[in-house]
């Protein structure tokens, strides 16, 4: 996975940064706060929801199991429909491969879907340096385009960004790219929203290839679907004479029943919608509607290799409906940059080390970059437990051990500075085999409470940085129990 900011530091650094831009903060607490209350709402109103979530694990679950079959199943369907099927095994193939399809065409503009495999695998950056120019059209995305800036957010790329920044970009912006703001826009949504219509109008009718993602395929028709709330997405999808999509091979769906599950936890969970105002599908190609040829390229970059893995491979049942990101302590107050990823929040800080391994300081300390609360695996439409898997990943980074990189069996090395961690873990299971040393501990570290330290010195400074030192009680329980008890366990 090659979908790491360049220059990023580790997220403690980053997060450690961000908290203190107050205007980030009071950006992400409103809009976090908002669509999170909405989604309660949205969510409350089903009365089998449990059941759907639970219906929505188990259909992923069966169907990455059997990843191989559906995928071959998905790839006669579409060739038979009229498309053609191109396999990627990283994002470096998967970017040859689109940038070979549009130079074919002789074109050298492109107009693009809301896509996180593209932001995954940098198509962006990589057509420009082939010299074909992308051009975002879901709004969020414009934003972060013309501003120079990073998605921050997966429903909302933009969601650090407030009104009067959204202005600002345009008129500064928006120029170079194409129709410029109108004279005098105002930080009014409905301004804004007019100027980016205006500004996007003029690629649509001009473009001659579109690229996209998709939230859905389904095996047994060949079918890709795509969720939206803009319409953008659909003019991407339906004016272009190309159409090219980059899809991870774990979107894939068995058949069009299972589809029914997600289309009704999907909006709910992400805009907090009934339904999505524009669900798109299409099956290969048809004369007379829509683009005269499709190209599907599907996506490994990491995910077979997260599949191996049999209690981090539930972060491949995620649908990127971001309801783990909204109710989210620590990206409520850290933002998404931090997680210096396209994937960040919760889901990200499991994701992204297992597509790109954990052997950068970023992706190493990602499974850390929460507060291990729950509420994540609480919301999350398909149940992944992400506490879990974060625990996993931890002991992954601290001490090392049998991992699968680029399908072969590899050993890990363990992660540089969790050498105390280790060392401390060794000692507390010691401690816990020999219940005489723990009891003689425990009343030593009770008769000298007094003189223990405010925080921890060493390696303990990075622990009691931010945490406080739980304090030290005047005796041990044992000791408390023995004595109002006397040791009897009917006692009352």
């Amino acid at each position: 996975m090659s979908g790491t900011f360049v220059g990023m530091p580790a997220f403690p650094e980053a997060a450690r940064d961000a908290v203190r831009d107050t205007t980030l903060r009071g950006n992400l607490r409103h809009a976090t706060h908002t669509i999170r209350a909405k989604r309660a709402k949205a969510v409350a109103e089903v009365s089998d929801w449990a059941a759907l979530r639970e219906a929505g694990r188990r259909i992923k679950d069966h169907t990455l199991l059997h990843l191989d079959r559906y995928l071959e199943q998905l790839e006669a369907a579409v060739t038979a429909a009229g498309g053609t099927v191109h396999w990627a095994a990283d994002a470096e193939e998967a970017n040859r491969i689109v940038a070979r399809l549009v130079r074919e065409t002789g074109e050298s503009e492109v107009v693009k879907v809301k896509s996180m495999a593209t932001q995954e695998i940098g198509l962006n950056e990589a057509l420009e340096a082939e010299g074909i120019r992308a051009y975002e059209t879901d709004l969020a995305e414009l934003i972060v385009q013309l501003g120079e800036d990073r998605p921050s957010h997966i429903l909302v790329p933009a969601i650090h960004r407030n009104r009067g920044e959204i202005r600002d970009v345009f008129r500064s912006r928006m120029g170079h790219w194409g129709r410029p703001a109108p004279e005098g826009l105002t930080d009014s949504p409905a301004e804004l929203a007019e100027a980016a219509r205006l500004h996007l109008r003029e690629k649509f009718l001009r473009a001659k290839v579109g690229i996209s993602g998709a939230n859905f395929m389904v095996a047994e028709t060949g079918t890709l679907v795509v969720v939206e709330s803009e319409g953008n997405g659909r003019m991407c999808l339906t004016l272009p004479e190309t159409l090219i999509s980059v899809v991870g091979i774990e979107k894939v769906v068995p058949s069009w029943r299972d589809l029914e599950v997600f289309l009704q936890t999907l909006p709910r969970s992400s805009t907090a919608e009934r339904m999505n105002p524009y669900t798109s599908t299409w099956t290969g190609t048809t004369d007379g509607d829509g683009p005269r040829v499709f190209h599907l390229v599907l996506l490994d970059n990491g995910r077979t290799d997260t599949l191996a893995d049999e209690v981090g491979r539930q972060a491949l049942r995620c649908i990127r409906c971001s309801a783990c990101l909204n109710v989210c302590p620590v990206y409520e107050r850290a933002g998404g940059h931090a997680y210096g990823s396209v994937y960040p929040g919760p889901i990200g800080a499991i994701l992204s080390p297992q597509l790109r391994g954990t052997g950068s300081a970023i992706d190493a300390s990602l499974p850390y970059a929460s507060s291990l609360c729950g509420a994540c695996y609480e919301v999350c439409p398909v149940a992944i437990d992400i506490p879990e898997v974060l625990v996993h990943l931890r002991e992954r980074v601290a001490q090392g051990g049998p991992v699968t990189r680029e399908g072969n069996k590899v050993v890990l090395k363990p992660a540089a500075g969790h050498g105390a961690e280790r060392a401390a873990m060794r000692a507390a299971r010691w401690a816990f085999r020999h219940p005489g040393a723990l009891r003689a501990g425990q009343r030593l570290a009770s008769r000298t409470r007094r003189l223990h330290p405010r925080t921890l010195p060493g390696p303990g400074r990075a622990w009691t940085g931010s945490r406080d030192l739980p304090a030290v009680p005047p005796e041990p329980f044992r000791d408390w129990w023995q004595r109002t008890h006397g040791g009897q366990d009917g006692a009352r």
